[in-house]
């Protein structure tokens, strides 16, 4: 099989993510995968809905990532919430692990998707947003969007 040279497009992303929190930082970091996992991932199959990456001793690990068994598997199939190894240089953990260590910094898991054959999630660290803030963002993308409509109508009426 020929690798793929570049990104594609997205296997899962976690689009409440950007809603939630205020994305600091962002990292590719390689994923600890088994046959069938990959498989799986190859169909298009996974979910980051309540993923979340942790500290354990010097290494960093994402739990809650959902990866369906693959359907053609047989008793070697994985567990779909099992926790999975991250794959960072010691220098990346290091900075992730000081930043986790601030009150409030937490490591969320944005997308996962392949890049030349390899699995690779992208991780973020962000602060959690108050409620206020939400619908402050909230309110703001509906006034770009309306003021985008209000744009597209009046070059519209030209024509």
């Amino acid at each position: 099989m020929v690798k793929q040279t570049g990104r594609q497009k997205p296997i899962a992303q976690n689009r409440k993510a950007r809603y939630d929190y205020h994305i600091e930082d962002v990292v590719e970091a390689g994923l600890v995968l088994t046959g069938t996992e990959v498989k799986s991932l190859r169909q298009g199959r996974a979910s980051l809905v309540d993923a979340f990456a942790a500290v354990r001793g010097h290494e960093l690990w994402l739990q809650g990532m959902h990866i369906p068994e693959y359907k053609h598997g047989t008793w070697t199939n994985h567990e779909p919430r099992r926790t999975r190894k991250l794959l960072l240089h010691k220098d990346e953990v290091q900075k992730l692990i000081r930043a986790v260590e601030q009150q409030g910094v937490s490591l969320i898991p944005l997308s996962l998707y392949f890049k030349d054959g390899y699995a690779k999630v992208e991780l973020a660290t962000g602060r959690g947003k108050k409620d206020y803030d939400k619908r402050h963002a909230l309110a703001e993308r509906q006034a770009d969007r309306e003021a985008r409509r209000a744009l597209s109508e009046r070059t519209r009426r030209r024509d």
